[in-house]
């Protein structure tokens, strides 16, 4: 079953108040790895699922960032994606590997620890992309949160020269195959999303640009759903250290309000 855990074996934690395990689970038949963070206090807590940018080992989920989130109260669950880190199977940019993703909402879903009803969404880069199918496939969803969110894959292609090659390789021609790229686009299905939005994203974000997080923004207010806006004039897509950890803790209570 989509979700299910088949591997489970405890990693090292940098933070003493939260355990953090490498997972082993399924989606569409395929054995993909990710990482769960989990308060070692018990109770039930929200649910979240950390959706990570880039590709292969570049945007890696990185164990301090998941702590950081589980330290919060909340248990999360970040897929690595197909192909990465031991999993089986190739990433293919938010196509079919966006299924990895609604596996892991899955595997939220039926964790005995989790509030079945309070379960959260965030992507980061690419994992924006990821964060708006995924709310769009479980309408249950709680919120979704783009942080320096990719939203539209063929501006994306357009921007990032350096990209290109990989995009090629992956989805192919955008003069040859440009249905690849508007499948990939969630812009085209956010009538079908019911989620609260969060958008945050640097102004001076030359990774993804702020027209993603305007056109989401554009396009949310368009079909009337309820959006609310982060814009950091003077951040670009990775912010300060002290800054990222202020905005993290703000974001937290934004989600934790619904």
């Amino acid at each position: 079953m989509n979700g299910s855990i088949i591997e489970k074996y405890a990693f090292p934690s940098p933070n003493p108040t939260v355990n953090l395990y490498m997972v082993t689970y399924l989606s569409q038949g395929l054995k993909v790895k990710g990482m769960l963070a989990e308060p070692k206090e018990e109770g039930l807590y929200d649910g979240l699922l950390y959706l990570r940018g880039g590709i292969k080992n570049v945007g890696k989920v990185r164990p301090s960032r998941i702590a950081q989130f589980a330290q919060e109260g909340l248990i999360v669950f970040a897929p690595f994606y197909r192909g990465n880190q031991g999993g089986e199977g190739d990433e293919d940019f938010a196509g079919e590997d966006r299924y990895d993703a609604f596996s892991g909402f899955e595997l939220l879903k039926h964790h005995e620890r989790v509030h079945k009803s309070r379960i959260h969404i965030f992507g980061f880069s690419r994992g924006g992309v990821m964060a708006l199918f995924t709310a769009i496939q479980y309408p249950e969803a709680l919120t979704v949160t783009t942080w320096g969110g990719v939203s539209d894959m063929a501006l994306i292609y357009k921007e990032r020269k350096d990209l290109q090659r990989m995009m090629k390789r992956v989805i192919g021609s955008i003069k040859k195959h440009p249905n690849q790229y508007e499948i990939r686009t969630p812009l085209n299905y956010i009538e079908q999303l019911n989620a609260p939005i969060l958008i945050i994203h640097g102004m001076l974000d030359q990774n993804v640009s702020v027209q993603h997080a305007l056109m989401l923004e554009q396009c949310a207010k368009k079909y009337k759903k309820q959006v609310e806006k982060w814009y950091f004039q003077e951040y670009d897509h990775h912010f300060p250290p002290l800054q990222n950890k202020r905005v993290t803790e703000q974001m937290i209570k934004w989600m934790k309000k619904h």
